[in-house]
């Protein structure tokens, strides 16, 4: 997913729920469990405050931004998957 394909589905999120709507992370399709959103980072600013020797994601790590996982707020539902779009 890109930043403008997540900006316009929050859009239309935000047209329909409003804009104090509470974003939150869904992991592990497996064994499903719902997190907040901790914040976001791109790897040149994880990379130019790592005590770390670099940072190697996978593909164009300069053009890479991160959902940071925040707590754990319970778990979540398989279905988050199928209806995703």
């Amino acid at each position: 997913m890109t930043i403008n394909e997540l900006i316009a589905r929050l859009e239309e999120y935000r047209e329909e729920l409003g804009g104090e709507t509470e974003v939150r992370l869904m992991t592990q399709q497996s064994w499903p469990f719902e997190n907040a959103v901790h914040g976001l980072v791109s790897v040149p600013e994880i990379n130019a405050n790592s005590d770390d020797e670099g940072f190697d994601c996978q593909g164009n790590a300069d053009q890479v931004v991160y959902l940071v996982e925040g707590d754990q707020l319970g778990y979540g539902t398989k279905t988050a998957w199928t209806e995703a779009h």
